[in-house]
């Protein structure tokens, strides 16, 4: 099973990230983990680091640079990591289909279309963390490292409203469950490991999931 943590900086996916690592490991469930690239092309890469750094450039060299590394992650990263077990990746097509329609301002459906076609990097669950930008804010402003443009103010309210059609438009396009919900609070960290964790234990043939994110 891979599983996808999507939403903006300071929405809350490492700390589920790392909840669900350790909440796997006791259980003995053996979890992999994956960041959202592969970083194997290095056309693609210089490609990804200039999108990154919020410089728009090409827009067909873009989509075509980040469906190179998404084909390549799953073919030498992605595949590898599910041989071995359940695999969890922070961040992966959605948040590069939000990049891509916040610096090239175009609807972000066909950026997701386009990224879907690689079947093999789809997640069976993808968990967006829909927490309020300004409390994402906060967090990020307390982090010791530099901002990049994507945690700006302005550019995270516009990627927030971007996830949730990125969301919409991955549901449409290829039947799979997203599960949105905010991580602002314990309690809402405890609901989303718990629906996580239940999907994990079901990969494994424990149980079932029962949770609204299997809907």
């Amino acid at each position: 099973m891979l599983l996808a943590l999507e939403g903006i900086a300071g929405a809350g996916k490492s700390t589920l990230r790392d909840r669900l690592l350790a909440e796997a490991h006791a259980e003995g469930i053996p979890l992999g983990h994956v960041g959202q690239f592969s970083w194997l092309s290095h056309s693609a890469t210089r490609t990804l680091v200039r999108l990154r750094a919020g410089h728009a450039g090409d827009p067909e060299e873009a989509i075509e640079a980040t469906r190179r590394d998404l084909a390549l992650h799953a073919r030498f990263n992605i595949a590898p990591a599910l041989s071995d077990g359940p695999v969890l990746a922070d961040r992966l097509t959605l948040s590069t289909a939000c990049l891509l329609a916040l610096l090239q301002r175009q609807p972000v459906d066909k950026y997701v279309e386009h990224l879907a076609e690689q079947t093999r990097a789809r997640p069976q669950l993808t968990v967006l963390l829909t927490t309020d930008p300004g409390t994402c804010h906060a967090r990020v402003a307390q982090r010791a490292t530099a901002r990049r443009f994507t945690e700006h103010p302005e550019a995270a309210v516009q990627l927030a409203d971007l996830y949730v059609d990125a969301a919409s438009a991955w549901k449409k396009t290829t039947g799979l469950p997203v599960l949105e919900h905010p991580c602002a609070t314990p309690a809402d960290l405890d609901v989303l490991a718990n629906a996580c964790m239940e999907h994990l234990r079901a990969a494994g043939g424990r149980t079932s999931p029962t949770t609204e994110a299997s809907r």
